[in-house]
C-alpha cells in the first residue's frame, strides 16, 4: 500500500471568521520551479469546492482581507470571483488537493511531535494557498520547529483574531503607503510592484528567485521571506507577473 504524502494537520475554526477550515501539509516533491521542492501547505474550506468558495466569497475564512480574492459574484458564466488577481490557479493544485481530501486520501495527524516530523530537515511553505494566519499559530510553530526554514506571507495584520506574527510572516503590502506603515511597526513586507523602478531603494530588494533578478536562486535555498526571524533588514518586492500583472493593468485603466 502506498504511503500518504500529504496530511491534515489542522481541522477546526478559522482564526479569521470562525468557520471550519483545514490545513494540509504535502511533503511530496513539488515541481514548482520558483519555490523548489518545499513542503507545500494548503488552507481550505472542507465543505466547499475552492472555486465555488472563491466565487461566492466563502474563501474569506481562509484568505481574509486579501484584495486579490476578487469580488464575489453569482454570474453563472463565471467559475471564480470577478477581477480575481491571485496568482494561484485554483483549478490546478488547489482543486486536486481538495478532491483528494474529499476522497479520504489524506490522514489526519495531531500533536507537536507528529507535525514537527513532517517539516523536519525541510523547507516549509506556509500558505501555498490560503493565508496561514487563518490557522492557529501553534500548528505552524510545530511544523517549522525542526525545519531548515520557511516562507510565509499574510494580509491579515489588521484582523485582531488572526494569528499574524511578524516574526513568522512577511506582511503583504499592496502599495508603498501600506509598506511604509508596516515598516514603521518594524515588520518586513513582501510587495508586488509594477516595474523595477518602483523598488524603494534602501528598503526593498528584488526577489532573488524572480525573472528580473536573474533567477539567482529558488525559495527553497533563499529563505528570506520569513518575517523578522531572518537577519535580513530588507523587505522583498517582485514585479507583477501572471494574474497579478493583469491586476495592475486594470488599476491603470
Amino acid at each position: 500500500m502506498t504511503k500518504p504524502n500529504a496530511f491534515v494537520i489542522y481541522d477546526g475554526a478559522s482564526q479569521i471568521d470562525g468557520q471550519r477550515i483545514i490545513a494540509i501539509a504535502n511533503i511530496a516533491k513539488s515541481r514548482n520551479g520558483k519555490t523548489g521542492a518545499m513542503v507545500q501547505t494548503y488552507i481550505l474550506r472542507p465543505d466547499i469546492n475552492p472555486l465555488e468558495a472563491n466565487k461566492t466569497g466563502a474563501d474569506y475564512s481562509i484568505c481574509g482581507n486579501c484584495p486579490h480574492r476578487g469580488n464575489a459574484t453569482n454570474d453563472p458564466n463565471r467559475k471564480t470571483a470577478e477581477n480575481r488577481s491571485c496568482y494561484v490557479n485554483l483549478g490546478q493544485g488547489v482543486l486536486i488537493t481538495y478532491k483528494a481530501y474529499k476522497a479520504g486520501k489524506y490522514p489526519a495527524i495531531t500533536g507537536h511531535d507528529a507535525i514537527a516530523a513532517l517539516g523536519a530537515g525541510r523547507m516549509v511553505r506556509i500558505g501555498t494557498y490560503g493565508d496561514g494566519a487563518a490557522v492557529p499559530s501553534y500548528i505552524w510553530d510545530s511544523l517549522i520547529s525542526k525545519a531548515k526554514g520557511h516562507t510565509a506571507y499574510s494580509h491579515q495584520s489588521g484582523i485582531e483574531s488572526a494569528s499574524f506574527d511578524p516574526a513568522i510572516y512577511m506582511q503583504s503590502a499592496d502599495s508603498e503607503a501600506e509598506a511604509q506603515a508596516a515598516w514603521d511597526k518594524g515588520h518586513r513586507t513582501f510587495r508586488v510592484i509594477d516595474r523595477i523602478e518602483s523598488l524603494i531603494t534602501g528598503k526593498e530588494i528584488l526577489c532573488p528567485a524572480s525573472k528580473e533578478a536573474g533567477y539567482l536562486t529558488q525559495c527553497i535555498t533563499c529563505g528570506l521571506c520569513a518575517g523578522t526571524s531572518t537577519k535580513s533588514p530588507k523587505s522583498i518586492a517582485i514585479v507583477a507577473h501572471g494574474a497579478g500583472a493583469g491586476n495592475f493593468k486594470r488599476k491603470a485603466a
